[in-house]
């Protein structure tokens, strides 16, 4: 692992992870896309940490309730996802000419753009950015396209430490750690973990620090202030780009942002090519929309915007990095693309009763839960089943809680259930397993009415299975063993419904005329 910029001097004392009681999470990958676990396995691993699931519970829990209560108060809130996603879909089907427009403006005013095809070309752009300025170390914004391309290990293998602003990112920061969650990275982590993080990790850090938030709060930001004041080069993603006049957007909650967007004589931003929104008008349902299903907030505390330069105010040398890393294949899935929709809001993680069992870790990417199992295979083109990534569609109980929940209405279990497809029409062929068996049985049966009758009737024979509970615990191989491990079976019927209709239905049928 990459030493931590943060780590602290070895001449001072430090007390060991397990006195603190806490240990580094997940180990920062090559790639923040493709951890190289299977979910399967990585669940595995997750579901016996208690204070684990405690914690992750507790925090998407009061999300989800303050959502609630600020969505209850918008009697036009559906008329504003619908809006949003028909926003979104004109991106989708205008985006040559929108990035075209975004481009032409923002150079207009001062601004420079490049357009990178992929990780390693984001950052490379980036490092030179900041060779050629002499620097060795800039302050950051909260941003999840850095974290998909792996910039600060990237630049930290080249000298240059990138300071994390928000304070649960410097919270995953110190603790070696990667983000579980789109909106709260730290999520995982309690009051206690963090303390304990700090007082190994954080310079300067009273020896008796508190659990107490605002101690913690107070703490991160006297460190952080003198690299707001010092760092002359920030760097930054991007919530929203308006096409029509060239302007970004950042929505955060702490300041944090404000300060790396304002202070510093350079600003670099990083932005995915989905972020952008056609009109300034367009910003107004975003605005309304994100606030409230990303932290149950009416408007976010600080909402920054910038067009180019400004000669007196502001960064005065302005780089813009378009990226695709493998955004435009996925904008061609007739599918599929419309994941691209996402405004990472995290509204569909606090509702997933999946991502609340096993956390963000166990998705081995750094876009977990609903939106992630869509995204991460498709920006990947994971679909050999020997690829981790080509698996994740499965991670889902297609509830359908994430749809209802999107801001953006977009059909996350309909872009599942075809990238379920897809991973089964990638595999095919070879030796058939009990599931290719089980599935042509099952198509001879269903492509006859006759024989769905003698099937329905041979079924009710099973009824003595049920017992008194009526539930069937156990079905031996090869018919559903593996289903049953997990899961009771409702025992069958007395009669079919084709038996029922025959002795009742008809004379109901008579009676409806």
């Amino acid at each position: 692992m990459l030493k931590n910029p943060f780590a602290k001097s070895a001449s001072k004392p430090v007390r060991t992870e397990a006195e603190l009681g806490w240990s580094p999470g997940a180990e920062i990958p090559e790639d923040p896309l493709r951890w190289g676990k299977f979910f399967t396995e990585s669940a595995r691993e997750q579901l016996p940490k208690t204070q684990l699931r405690r914690n992750i519970r507790r925090a998407t829990t009061a999300i989800r309730n303050k959502r609630a209560l600020r969505v209850a108060e918008m009697p036009d809130w559906e008329n504003l996802r619908e809006s949003a996603s028909a926003i979104k879909q004109k991106v989708q089907a205008n985006m040559p000419e929108l990035l075209e427009q975004l481009e032409k403006n923002i150079t207009e005013r001062g601004g420079i753009v490049h357009w990178a095809r992929d990780a390693k070309e984001a950052c490379e752009i980036v490092h030179e950015l900041l060779v050629e300025k002499g620097v060795d170390e800039a302050v950051k914004v909260k941003s999840m396209v850095t974290q998909e391309i792996n910039l600060n290990e990237y630049l930290l293998k080249r000298g240059i430490s990138l300071w994390e602003t928000d304070l649960a990112e410097l919270i995953v920061q110190l603790g070696e750690d990667m983000p579980s969650h789109i909106v709260v990275p730290a999520l995982h982590r309690n009051r206690a973990e963090v303390r304990a993080i700090f007082q190994a990790k954080m310079p300067s850090v009273p020896e008796n620090l508190t659990t107490e938030p605002r101690t913690l709060t107070m703490a991160a930001r006297a460190h952080l202030r003198k690299k707001f004041l010092t760092s002359p080069v920030a760097i930054s993603g991007a919530n929203m780009a308006v096409a029509e006049s060239g302007t970004l957007y950042v929505y955060e909650s702490e300041g944090n942002g404000r300060m790396c967007l304002t202070l510093p004589q350079t600003l670099i931003t990083i932005m995915g090519i989905e972020k952008l929104i056609p009109t300034y008008q367009d910003l107004e349902v975003f605005a309304q929309l994100l606030g409230r299903s990303a932290t149950g907030e009416r408007m976010n505390p600080y909402t920054s915007g910038w067009t180019g330069v400004t000669p007196g105010d502001g960064p005065q040398e302005f780089h813009l990095i378009l990226l695709d890393n493998g955004r435009t294949k996925v904008l061609a899935d007739p599918v599929g693309h419309e994941a691209l929709s996402c405004i990472r809001c995290g509204a569909c993680l606090n509702i997933c009763p999946v991502y609340e069992q096993v956390g963000g870790h166990a998705y081995n990417s750094v876009y977990p839960g609903p939106i992630g199992i869509c995204l991460t295979p498709q920006l990947k083109e994971a679909t050999d089943h020997h690829d981790p990534d080509s698996t994740l569609p499965f991670a889902c109980s297609l509830c359908n809680a994430c749809a209802d929940a999107c801001p953006a209405h977009i059909d996350l279990p309909g872009i599942i259930v075809d990238r379920r497809r897809a991973y089964q029409d990638a595999n095919r062929g070879g030796i058939p397993n009990l599931w290719d068996v089980s599935m042509k049985a099952a198509s001879v049966v269903m492509s006859s009415g006759k024989n769905m009758e003698l099937a329905g009737k041979a079924a009710t024979k099973g009824r003595f299975l049920g017992g008194k509970s009526k539930r069937i615990g156990h079905i031996p191989l090869p018919i559903a063993s593996i289903w049953t491990a997990a899961h009771d079976v409702p025992a069958p019927p007395a009669k079919t419904f084709r038996q029922w209709w025959q002795e009742e239905g008809k004379d109901l049928g008579k009676e409806a005329h």
